[in-house]
């Protein structure tokens, strides 16, 4: 069911100290910032050739990754997103299967609509699918 890594998701406490890192220490191509205040964040994301990397700070007090970094405050590993060709078929094969969808699907940050599945599911790690 599930397609290639389409990205691995951190959460940084400062997005351009961050992504100053990948692009200086690592020569990594970083993209532009992007502000999701639909999914309170801003990202950057970093071209690895096979994949992404997408580096995620909190977009105010009530987002998510907030959260995440007053647990965290260095920052961490926050998801691994997945392609999928249909989200539909995919939420459905998975909800039989006993897994939790968080929420309904929205449109992600490339514009295509996504969906996020419970930690405690897929063994502590917070997965994202995204259809393609």
């Amino acid at each position: 069911m599930i397609g290639r890594l389409n990205h691995i998701a951190i959460a940084v406490p400062d997005l351009a100290a961050a992504a100053a890192k990948y692009r200086d220490m690592l020569g990594a191509q970083v993209g532009a910032v992007q502000v999701l205040p639909e999914h309170g964040v801003n990202v950057v994301f970093i071209d690895t050739g096979n994949t992404k990397v997408e580096l995620l700070e909190p977009l105010g007090e009530g987002s998510p990754i907030a959260g995440f970094l007053n647990r965290n405050p260095g920052g961490g590993m926050h998801h691994m997103c997945f392609e999928v060709p249909d989200l539909t078929v995919a939420v459905a094969r998975l909800t039989a299967g006993g897994a939790r969808v968080l929420g309904e699907p929205r449109i992600g940050a490339h514009g295509r609509p996504v969906v996020f599945l419970h930690p405690k599911d897929f063994d502590g790690t917070l997965i994202e699918l995204e259809e393609v």
